[in-house]
């Protein structure tokens, strides 16, 4: 029987509304999708972009603290290991973190970041939101967080007008004294070592941006590079859909 392919959709409708204007007025950096990138490794990484948890809207708290409310039996059986799920620190929301064992971690797991988790992890560092949507036939990205399926995209605004781009060393919004970055100190977001450039490597991202905003964000990257003379990469399977 032919595999089915759910809708790419998101669970948050306000985020989706707010994620579709932004894109579709950003600004692409192009040098940014140039790079080379390597695709996400989860059993090399072990989920090293999810070690301390993701920061929620107030949508997307709402949602999943109602998915754990009246799923909490079906995350169990993904992994989940429960506990609060959703924190408020402050006047932000983030999901837990627990503690993480050196075997939770990848070998060159970075020495700024805290040894923490993400509670939404199950024993193989994938996500059980991602994990029960799957089960229950919808799109994988469906209930997580859009920070989570968007990294390592940026959707940054440094003049006003929103820019979809990449962290780099060097220039990593992240970044502070004694702590290099974020974005650019991940496995899937550390540029270099690899084939393809990043359009090819973040194209299951690409196509989920196009779809909530109706923007074909990979035609316009596709045609510019092919104005400028680089011969576009390789795409994997199209079904297969990255992250944890």
């Amino acid at each position: 029987m032919e595999r089915a392919n759910p809708d790419p959709d998101i669970a948050f409708s306000e985020t989706k509304s707010d994620l579709a204007s932004q894109v579709r007025e950003a600004e692409l950096d192009h040098d940014a999708f140039r790079m080379p990138l390597k695709v996400c490794d989860l059993g090399r990484c072990k989920a090293t972009c999810c070690h301390d948890g993701a920061w929620l809207g107030s949508e997307e708290a709402a949602v999943i603290l109602e998915l754990i409310a009246e799923h909490r039996e079906e995350l169990m059986a993904c992994g989940w290991q429960g506990g609060e799920g959703v924190i408020r620190e402050g006047r932000r929301w983030r999901t837990a973190v627990v503690e993480a064992e050196d075997e939770n971690l990848a070998e060159d797991f970075p020495r700024h970041f805290p040894r923490t988790r993400c509670g939404f992890l199950d024993h193989a560092h994938r996500c059980v939101l991602q994990k029960l949507a799957l089960a229950q036939g919808r799109h994988p990205w469906w209930w997580k967080p859009v920070s989570c399926w968007l990294h390592p995209l940026l959707l940054s605004q440094p003049q006003g007008r929103p820019r979809l781009t990449l962290a780099r060393p060097g220039e990593d919004p992240s970044a502070a004294p004694d702590y290099p970055g974020f974005g650019s100190c991940t496995p899937c977001g550390m540029p270099g070592g690899a084939e393809g450039a990043a359009i090819d490597a973040l194209h299951e991202e690409l196509a989920m941006l196009a779809a909530i905003s109706g923007r074909d964000l990979l035609k316009e990257l596709r045609i510019e590079q092919q104005d400028s003379g680089i011969q576009p990469g390789g795409i994997g399977d199209p079904e297969e859909v990255r992250h944890p």
